[in-house]
């Protein structure tokens, strides 16, 4: 019996999304009672889930603050959601930043404080450091999203003009304890890294900060060139004892969800390759590599033999040339897809594991061998596309396009390229 290939990247997709769910890795993660009160926080896309399935399985009194992005909140009975803006800041955001603070102060060290972080978590805490401003934070943000800059990059700027962020929530709870539970949707898993880590210590500084807006050429406000440059938005560093009573548990990373689509794959008869959960770079060059190798295989089998699926998550980053809707991961997909031109028995899925792919509600898209002899028949022009970074409206009209809504979750990119047996590049 034939295997539908398509139905098969989509099955590794949800099984990748359905590994992350918190409602299957916050109950195994629950703490000791503590002697004083138990306060709940956290900020993310997934924080609002991670907070249901806390209070669902929490046997005593609790309360508490969790910030999401509009259209991921789930209703809890004692802890309170919150919902804000996502990739770049609002003033909910801000307001909710001032109140989870609020909450955290003035604790015992007989009380604990479980802070529930994922991705998303840096926009939804957006509290400036004092003198700069929400609309300063807005900017900036906008600024780096554009630049092409890593993650990690712009995570370092965010987290020395922050009043929150860079261990600084961590301190605020001091001298309760603090255990966070993390949804990891970084590249390496490092907790700084995740919501630019408000409740661990960063050993980043100022000037790592300013060298990357030097770097990327990103224009600020002199007061935030003042910050950087005089160190006064120095986070909090490692060995700092108001940290001493935290502990961090990372609970989903991408790594779990790519073994979880691995699985599914080797259920359908296709021998799964994991290539790495942290692979960085310009979406559309990542796309041309992972071409490359997909085309050595079906023509050489090597290094792998067919069937088999190439499975890697990440999070590539996007140097915007136009003014197309575009994202990563179908940034990625079309630029795979067009050095691929065809190839027989090569199909691909690209998509974001919290469903939106930049600012779209599109999770990512899929392809087959006959897409681009579709959209040429449409009147389309793939390289065009991808020129104006417009690689939504390419897919979506083809009818390709992966939508999942929100899925309360969020381990960053997911790939999956299927190989099948039949067809060599060289019989072309």
């Amino acid at each position: 019996m034939a295997i539908d290939v398509k139905a098969l990247l989509r099955d590794m997709f949800d099984a990748s999304i359905l590994a992350a769910q918190p409602q299957r890795n916050v109950p195994a993660n629950l703490p000791e009672p503590p002697k004083g009160k138990l306060v709940v926080i956290g900020a993310g896309k997934a924080s609002a889930a991670m907070a249901k399935s806390f209070e669902d399985a929490w046997p005593g009194d609790l309360s508490g603050l969790v910030v999401t992005r509009y259209g991921y909140a789930i209703p809890c009975r004692r802890i309170e959601i919150v919902e804000a803006a996502h990739p770049v800041p609002d003033a909910a955001g801000l307001e909710s930043a001032k109140r989870i603070l609020d909450l955290v102060s003035g604790l015992s060290s007989d009380d604990l404080v479980v802070c529930l972080i994922s991705g998303g978590g840096s926009s939804l805490l957006p509290l400036p450091l004092p003198g700069l401003t929400l609309e300063y934070k807005q900017e900036i943000n906008r600024s780096l999203l554009r630049s092409g800059a890593t993650i990690t990059e712009m995570n370092t700027v965010r987290r020395h003009l922050s009043a929150i962020k860079g261990g600084r929530l961590a301190v605020a709870c001091h001298p309760a304890k603090v255990l966070t539970l993390l949804i990891s949707d970084v590249p390496g898993d490092n907790p700084i890294d995740i919501a630019s880590g408000p409740t661990v210590p960063d050993p980043t500084t100022c000037a790592d900060a300013l060298s990357i807006i030097q770097r990327y050429g990103i224009d600020v406000p002199e007061t935030v060139l003042d910050i950087l440059q005089s160190g006064s938005g120095e986070s909090i560093k490692p060995n700092d004892p108001r940290l001493g009573g935290c502990e961090v548990r990372m609970i989903a990373t991408p790594q779990m969800a790519l073994e979880a689509a691995a699985e599914v794959a080797i259920n359908a008869g296709y021998t799964p390759y994991i290539l790495g959960d942290s692979i960085e770079g310009e979406a559309r060059d990542v796309g041309k590599v992972m071409a490359g190798i997909a085309r050595h295989i079906a023509d050489f089998g090597q290094p792998f033999a067919a069937p088999c699926v190439l499975l890697s998550g990440g999070e590539t980053t996007v140097t915007i040339r136009g003014d197309g809707r575009g994202g990563r991961n179908v940034e990625f997909l079309l630029s795979l897809c067009i050095a691929l031109d065809g190839a027989p028995g090569i199909h691909a899925l690209a998509g974001d594991t919290d469903g939106v792919d930049g600012i779209e509600e599109i999770a990512g898209a899929i392809f087959g061998p006959d897409t681009l002899e579709r959209a040429w028949k449409l009147g389309a022009k793939p390289n065009e596309y991808l020129a104006r970074n417009d690689a939504h409206a390419f897919f979506e009209l083809l009818g390709n396009s992966v939508v999942t809504g929100p899925t309360l979750t969020n381990v960053n990119d997911f790939r999956a390229i299927v190989i099948e047996n039949g067809g060599s590049l060289s019989d072309r």
